[in-house]
């Protein structure tokens, strides 16, 4: 069996993960590779939120925005519908008292493919077009979802509500990332710019060989983008499970 699951998401968000993993009796280690800020300016943001009622819809691309955003919400309208890309959001959005039995939510019609592009799949962008539309992201990110919905007709606004960025390589951290690569674990990346810093990270160690090390590990990844990266970047095992943290938990338990 691998020697520990590296959870590798934002730590607020690692550690229900976390604490799952270790019910399942392997050994959880949280190394964020993508750190949330707050932004220098969230004027914008607390301006859109402020005009919720003028949106027909609100999307969220993350759990982050999620809570960003919500950070700066009393009461949701319930005549304006929600949108989000995978079950992390909505998760985030249940968390903040928002479900799908007093809110219209859309999410993928299929629960393991969380991506804009399952998304648009999933909205009536006719009956959308003309009217305004807010999506709420962080500070970087695709602009595929905004793109599509404007060439649907739709009036967008794109507000972001957090900044992120891949941790420089600290001496805490370089020993954390050598000590790692010196076993073989299984590597839960959700997120392509977090397994491409990861690997920006990892060549500054001592350059190939430490890579090469870092190719050999398992990555879990629920979204067949972050497995096409992980390919492009020379990772040899790849597992794709989906959306969800109940399929990644899966994957674990077929390889105790």
């Amino acid at each position: 069996m691998p020697d520990a699951v590296v959870i590798t998401r934002p730590r607020q968000q690692a550690e229900p993960l976390a604490r799952a993993v270790a019910a399942l009796g392997r050994t959880p280690l949280i190394l964020p590779l993508l750190e949330i800020s707050p932004l220098a300016d969230d004027a914008p943001l607390r301006a859109a939120l402020a005009g919720l009622r003028g949106y027909a819809l609100v999307a969220f691309v993350s759990p982050n925005a999620v809570d960003a955003a919500f950070a700066h919400i009393d009461a949701w309208p319930a005549e304006v519908a929600l949108a989000v890309v995978g079950e992390g959001s909505r998760a985030a959005l249940a968390r903040h008292g928002i479900d799908g039995a007093r809110y219209r939510i859309h999410t993928p019609l299929d629960p393991s493919r969380s991506d804009s592009e399952h998304l648009l799949q999933a909205l009536d962008t006719a009956a959308l077009a003309g009217r305004k539309v807010l999506v709420v992201r962080g500070e970087t990110g695709r602009e595929l979802l905004p793109e599509a919905l404007r060439a649907a007709g739709i009036q967008v606004e794109a507000v972001a509500a957090y900044r992120r960025a891949v941790p420089s390589l600290s001496p805490d951290l370089a020993a954390s990332l050598r000590a790692l690569l010196a076993g073989t674990n299984d590597w839960i990346i959700t997120s392509s710019e977090a397994l491409r810093g990861l690997a920006g990270l990892v060549e500054q160690l001592d350059g190939g060989a430490s890579v090469a090390k870092l190719q050999q590990q398992h990555l879990i990844v629920p979204h067949a983008r972050i497995a096409e990266t992980a390919g492009a970047l020379g990772f040899k095992a790849v597992t794709l499970t989906g959306s969800g943290d109940e399929r990644l938990l899966a994957a674990l338990q077929s390889r105790a």
